[in-house]
């Protein structure tokens, strides 16, 4: 049974989390979603930090570090539940996004990367990539929410793999030191052919095409990369090279498990800022939010408050949920979509709807409430859109497949 109470380790990362959030992301936000593609500086001393707390064994700062949670099997055997690798990442997302999204996704050696190489790397993988800042690069300019779409190719020669590609909106695509990228084995076998590779940033073959102008989560660089004839070592390849088109291209896919609930929890963190600063906004502005009184007796600000303030509830429990079922080794796929799917709506909702309750001050630059509702946006579509996530429940529900199912 989950319990809703976190244990006093994970609150202390919490914690710390939150501070590195308060003091040294919420002063340099707006800087740089000003300054777009400059390179946040100030998180070159996070690096260190995170470097030196993974090493003392504390939980780190940033949210992709989730994945496996064998330090904790032992207790999971006596007690029947374990809070490991995955709900620690999980919070460390959601407090560090409450004080700025695009910077949390540029803390050095934190990339969502890092979140399939912990879910499905080999332990001989885990001790050569344990150190890396990973990127991930799935998406072509032929697809988008079609993971099974891949045509980048991997062709084995001798003890390499050459790959050949072009992949877009890759987030820390220029700033990481790796890329897991998706490629295919074989195009004739279908999605059972995908596998994930890692390729070192200055692998021969691999350059940065561009860098994208977004609408919002400006101080993460997010790059186009070209890999033409790009060569790595044979086993750079996670999981295993071997083709098993009944199992189709599931091993690959368990990689969203991991990071689902991840955004998932960037957006509820992005959400309770922004709850946070409308309670201000009206509080200044004379309407009270009352808890005893029935939302339809109230101000019609203070109702729409209590509705959004239910929906980031919700978010944040099922994000939970389903990162507290990674940790004790239970298929959460059904529980990742639903989680990123509530939340990915539950941010943009109440982002914007902040924006329109706060009026001028909402829509101006004088608070980050404007730059929230273009950061949330992006947490509704990257690793699996909204659309997605629906069917995916919609198949895991109903017990269909994807073919029966589109």
């Amino acid at each position: 049974m989950i319990n809703l109470e976190l244990p006093k380790k994970l609150r202390a990362s919490a914690n710390q989390a939150h501070q590195v959030a308060q003091e040294i992301f919420r002063p340099i936000s707006r800087k740089y979603d000003l300054g777009e593609h400059d390179y946040p500086v100030e998180l070159d001393t996070m690096a260190a930090m995170v470097e030196g707390l993974a090493d003392s064994g504390t939980q780190k700062i940033g949210g992709a570090a989730g994945g496996r949670s064998d330090d904790d099997e032992h207790a999971t055997e006596l007690l029947g539940n374990s809070n490991g690798g995955n709900m620690s990442a999980l919070l460390n997302a959601l407090e560090t996004s409450w004080g700025d999204v695009g910077l949390m996704l540029s803390i050095p050696y934190q990339g969502l990367g890092n979140a399939a190489i912990a879910a499905v790397a080999t332990d001989e993988q885990l001790k050569r990539f344990g150190k890396v800042w990973a990127a991930m690069a799935i998406t072509e300019p032929s697809f988008g929410s079609d993971s099974a779409a891949v045509t980048t190719t991997a062709v084995r020669d001798g003890d390499e793999w050459v790959l050949n590609g072009e992949k877009i909106f890759v987030t820390a695509g220029q700033r990481s030191t790796h890329i897991v990228v998706w490629a295919t084995v074989d195009k004739s076998l279908g999605r059972a052919a995908i596998k994930s590779f890692v390729v070192p940033r200055d692998a021969p073959g691999l350059s940065v095409a561009r860098l994208e102008h977004k609408l919002g989560i400006k101080a993460s660089d997010t790059a186009v990369l070209l890999l033409q004839d790009c060569r790595i070592p044979a086993d750079n390849i996670l999981g295993s090279p071997e083709v098993n088109v009944e199992k189709g291209f599931a091993g690959v896919m368990q990689t969203f498990d991991n990071t689902r609930p991840l955004v998932a929890a960037m957006a509820v963190g992005v959400a309770r800022a922004a709850l946070e600063e409308l309670r201000a906004v009206l509080t200044a502005a004379g309407v009270e939010i009352s808890y005893d009184t029935p939302p339809n007796n109230q101000h019609a600000a203070a109702a729409e408050f209590l509705r959004m303030e239910a929906d980031y509830e919700s978010a944040y429990l099922l994000s939970l949920r389903a990162a507290w079922m990674a940790d004790n080794k239970k298929p959460n796929s059904l529980e990742a979509s639903m989680s990123k799917a509530k939340a990915g709506r539950t941010g943009t909702d109440v982002t914007l709807k902040a924006v329109e309750l706060a009026g001028t001050i909402g829509y101006s630059q004088h608070t980050l409430l404007e730059k929230w509702g273009r950061d949330s946006k992006i947490l509704d579509i990257f690793e699996g859109t909204q659309q997605i996530q629906q069917l995916i429940v919609a198949r895991r529900v109903l017990g269909k497949t994807s073919a029966e199912l589109k």
